[in-house]
């Protein structure tokens, strides 16, 4: 008998993967959209991957909203939550703080109803990263958590770890036989399946499109997006992994490792790609007139790895160079002349 996953976020970029992945492994799908009028999209979308057949079914369901809910679970074995509000440096923090979490809980209230086997949520490393103007480290894991009171904290890095917290007080008081998981991405990147939701494969087209006209001394954590639905279904499936964090991330690079990448891999395809570096007293003037940088000033100069170390060795789970992620994603987007 063919299982049930229902995948929140079908939409998205994290979501459409998923999606493939959970076709490929001969599951049934249920994806939440806002609207039925996104439906073809997305059925599209995954057919440039996988033939969806008839294992790909909607529900709509609005994480602002009750409504949908308990139609969009019943019947699923699990479900694995990926949908979740971006936000922007000009929203209102606090709004973007409860749309996180309070649709968390929606979610999460419909599972335990329904008496799914496990739900696994995608979280995000700013639930666990170490205080942002902290000197560069390495190594750091799921049993840190982000300290609240950090006053470098973004809205958006806040909400992940409240809504990660408030899902594992809930699933702690009130899961009943529900098992509850959480995977903690890292920047993800990798092949596109549409323009309308890029997530982090924006900044790859800044590079290629010659808008980023120096370096920035930033960094991040690489993760395919087709890794991590592999993460999020080991996590699903995985007996030990009941109960548990595990961060899903390959190695890290400067913005600087990443142009040198995209320049030796894609060689005239990459000529528009920056070779200079942007002195930091740019970045921070240039901050001053652009709100959606100051965000990242906390981590100018500053580079926190991770360890994925815990979900390789609990499932078994190995992701792909991370070179190779961002080259698939540069060709991906020139590939829909999105460059």
């Amino acid at each position: 008998m063919v299982e049930t996953v229902l995948v929140t976020g079908g939409t998205g970029f994290v979501g459409g993967w998923q999606i493939v992945e959970l076709l490929r492994r001969g599951y049934g799908v249920r994806a939440t959209v806002r609207s039925l009028s996104k439906a073809g999209s997305v059925r599209a979308a995954v057919a440039t991957q996988v033939d969806p057949a008839d294992r790909l079914s909607f529900a709509v369901a609005d994480l602002a909203s009750d409504d949908g809910w308990d139609a969009a679970v019943a019947g699923c074995d699990y479900v694995l939550h990926v949908a979740s509000p971006l936000g922007s440096s000009g929203d209102d923090d606090a709004a973007l703080i409860a749309a996180a979490r309070d649709g968390t809980l929606r979610v999460l209230r419909a599972a335990v109803r329904a008496k799914v086997k496990r739900v696994v949520m995608t979280s995000s490393t700013a639930a666990c990263s170490p205080l942002l103007r902290s000197p560069s480290s390495t190594g750091n894991d799921e049993t840190r958590w982000t300290d609240l009171k950090d006053s470098a904290l973004t809205g958006y890095r806040r909400s992940k770890a409240i809504a990660e917290q408030a899902a594992w007080d809930f699933m702690t008081a009130e899961g009943g036989t529900t098992e509850f998981a959480t995977v903690l991405p890292t920047a993800i990147f990798g092949p596109v399946l549409t323009l309308e939701s890029m997530s982090s494969a924006g900044i790859i087209q800044r590079f290629l499109n010659g808008k980023m006209a120096a370096i920035p001394r930033l960094g991040f954590s690489v993760i395919d997006v087709r890794d991590l639905a592999v993460a999020q279904i080991l996590a699903m499936t995985t007996p030990a992994a009941a109960g548990e964090r595990f961060i899903a991330c390959n190695e890290f690079m400067w913005f600087e490792d990443v142009a040198r990448t995209l320049r030796q891999r894609l060689g005239d395809r990459a000529a528009k790609v920056p070779t200079k570096r942007m002195p930091s007293v740019v970045m921070r003037a240039a901050a001053v007139m652009n709100p959606g940088l100051r965000g990242l000033l906390p981590t100018l100069g500053r580079g926190h790895a991770y360890t994925s170390g815990k979900a390789q060795r609990v499932l078994g789970w190995t992701p792909r160079p991370a070179a190779d992620t961002l080259v698939d994603c540069a060709d991906s987007l020139m590939a829909r002349n999105a460059v």
